[in-house]
């Protein structure tokens, strides 16, 4: 049987996406992904721009927008995705700028687009990027089944030190596969590939094969989801970290119990599997609940 070329797997996974309501965008270069992240900004502001009578940004504004976007780290641009920039306006105004919806995940823009070329100090193309209200949160790269699946990871670390910059120091998550190993993982290029992960459902069966983890994975709502709620800024290393698949399903657990249930309950795993990741997170968004006054972490 011949192998499925990376050709193949990246127009079948686009495929997939379409029929997942991704609209499809072509974008050749990173001036098409300015233009077109100011067209999804403004899709997703509408309502703030509507308060002022207005539909777009002026060039002027949406210059100040990417130079706000444009300074920190990787981890101080992240802060940034999750909060709003007040825009003040040339007649006095002041319009605050949602990047991404993490109250309701569901409700941002979700694009996909394929070898977009970037020149830095190489000239690159990426396989598949998820752009999420014009921005490129979610990088994929394709290997032809068959492929040790390192080598797309050890591709990305490449792209780190070559090519990576302006909008795509803003991608949350990576997803490496070969058509029959897919891992998702962080931003956090010092992190190692131990810190690759499969995603599995809530009896830990995991979706190995690409067109059955974006199925699962990047249903809009879950990806909103991750990207907004299970994406943890490590103030301590100034890193990015994301939960895997069992400590999602317990947090999300922890969080029905809260807001449904008066009963007790607790999450046991063994050694190094990750509790006070998981406890750290529960605990941030069990404070986010109304109505509550107070969380207690203890391990």
């Amino acid at each position: 049987m011949t192998a499925q070329s990376e050709a193949a797997l990246e127009a079948g996974l686009i495929e997939t996406l379409k029929q997942m309501d991704y609209e499809y965008v072509q974008i050749a270069e990173e001036e098409n992904l300015q233009s077109n992240f100011k067209r999804q900004l403004e899709r997703h502001n509408h309502r703030q721009l509507a308060e002022h009578g207005r539909t777009e940004f002026t060039a002027e504004e949406f210059d100040k927008i990417l130079i706000y976007l444009e300074g920190g780290t990787r981890f101080e641009k992240a802060k940034k995705l999750r909060d709003l920039y007040p825009l003040d306006t040339a007649d006095g105004k002041r319009i605050w700028v949602e990047f991404l919806n993490r109250h309701q995940w569901c409700q941002n823009e979700f694009q996909v687009s394929n070898q977009i070329t970037v020149e830095s100090r190489k000239k690159c193309r990426y396989d598949v990027t998820i752009i999420v209200n014009g921005l490129p949160l979610v990088q994929i790269e394709l290997k032809k089944r068959g492929v040790e699946l390192k080598q797309a990871y050890n591709q990305i670390q490449r792209y780190h030190k070559t090519s990576f910059h302006g909008l795509f120091d803003y991608i949350q998550l990576f997803v490496i596969s070969n058509g029959v190993n897919t891992r998702y993982f962080a931003n956090n290029p010092n992190s190692g590939y131990k810190f690759t992960f499969n995603w599995t459902d809530a009896e830990n069966v995991p979706f190995n094969d690409l067109s059955m983890f974006a199925q699962f994975f990047f249903d809009k709502c879950t990806l909103g989801k991750m990207l907004s709620k299970y994406i943890v800024l490590h103030e301590g290393d100034k890193c990015l970290m994301v939960l895997r698949p069992y400590q999602y399903y317990a947090v999300e657990r922890i969080l029905d119990k809260v807001q449904n249930s008066n009963k007790n309950g607790y999450i046991w795993h063994t050694t190094g599997a990750g509790k006070t990741l998981t406890s750290f997170k529960a605990a941030q968004l069990v404070s986010e609940i109304d109505g509550i006054d107070k969380v207690i972490k203890y391990i």
